[in-house]
């Protein structure tokens, strides 16, 4: 959890040294609500929340959905019998192959979205992508490269480079083309076990962390939300920017480990500043035109941060215990 923090303050740190402006349509007569101050975001969030859940179905209120949702699903945990449970399993197996199903007519999808966009602001809206696309990366390379190593050698007192480096080659490559933390898993596995790490724990951590640990997905939906933020002329404040971090890093732990699962939680995100839904799916639009590189490299930091702080984690004990051998941080063939 600290890691994802610490991930979306990179990328919100970035969007206020590059702010990024999208080509959206906002309609004449829409009515902007931006919040006055880190009180009022608060107010809205709050607010959000206790929202009564039908109402927030309806309205689209995420936050609320996801608020509600966890209290039935705590409710369900304590109560529920075997058949529920099953009913439920078999719900939720055939949501996800409804939502595969979509996936697959993505790039139909964004082919339009693409030729609307070039199509009514030109050439100007590709490099309006291609900066987002250069900030995300930039947030992605500098989380992999230094702030991870950093948490690395806090923790193991020890150059941090040569398991990261690691973790990267053997983990995040995979993950770069496969674009889904939950297919990358056996290969996490394996490499827990070459690194001679204790089966105990990493055959909970890696599947664990395949579905919270999510530090690309929170600086996705931090830059996002405040490119949606620079482009309707909404101001930012200190404060608030550390709030959205707070926001992006939960709502990144409720990601899905599947392509392009963190998209959608951008409306989460944008609630907390006034943004109506309908312009919130435009900025989710705007991430799946650049979801091919975006997407890959996100994952890539997601999975190969799942075993790098798997080791890390077992790593500092033996330190404590005095049984660390740094030769221990290169895998065994």
């Amino acid at each position: 959890v600290i890691g994802t923090f610490c991930a979306s303050l990179v990328g919100v740190a970035l969007s206020f040294l590059f702010p990024t402006v999208l080509h959206l349509q906002v309609a004449a007569d829409a009515k902007l609500a931006p919040p006055s101050g880190i009180i009022e975001v608060l107010h809205n969030v709050i607010l959000s929340v206790v929202d009564n859940p039908v109402n927030a179905l309806l309205t689209a209120n995420y936050i609320g959905i996801l608020a509600w949702a966890i209290i039935a699903g705590l409710a369900l945990k304590s109560y529920a019998n075997g058949t529920t449970k099953s009913v439920l399993d078999d719900i939720a197996r055939s949501i996800t192959q409804v939502v595969t199903w979509v996936i697959h007519f993505a790039p139909l999808g964004i082919m339009g979205l693409v030729a609307d966009s070039v199509g009514t602001a030109g050439v100007d809206a590709l490099l309006g992508y291609a900066k987002l696309l250069a900030v995300l990366i930039g947030a992605y390379i500098l989380v992999a490269f230094v702030m991870n190593p950093i948490i690395v050698f806090l923790n193991v007192h020890h150059n941090p480079y040569p398991l990261v480096w690691t973790t990267i080659r053997e983990s995040g490559v995979y993950a770069f083309f496969t674009r889904s933390s939950a297919a990358n898993i056996p290969v996490n596995l394996t490499l827990c076990k070459r690194l001679g790490l204790n089966p105990d724990t990493f055959t909970i951590s890696i599947p664990l962390g395949a579905t919270i640990n999510m530090a690309g997905a929170s600086i996705t939906i931090s830059v996002l939300a405040l490119a949606a933020a620079n482009t309707l002329g909404i101001v930012v404040d200190l404060p608030t920017a550390l709030l959205l971090c707070l926001i992006s890093t939960v709502g990144a732990c409720g990601a899905s480990g599947v392509a392009g699962g963190s998209l959608l939680l951008i409306p989460v995100a944008c609630a907390s500043f006034g943004i109506s839904n309908d312009i919130a799916m435009q900025v989710v639009g705007v991430g799946f035109i650049i979801s091919v590189l975006e997407d890959a490299c996100e994952t890539a930091l997601n999975s190969s941060s799942d075993v790098l702080f798997t080791a890390v984690a077992e790593f500092s004990e033996r330190r404590k215990n005095g049984t660390f051998d740094p030769k221990d941080m290169v895998p065994h063939n």
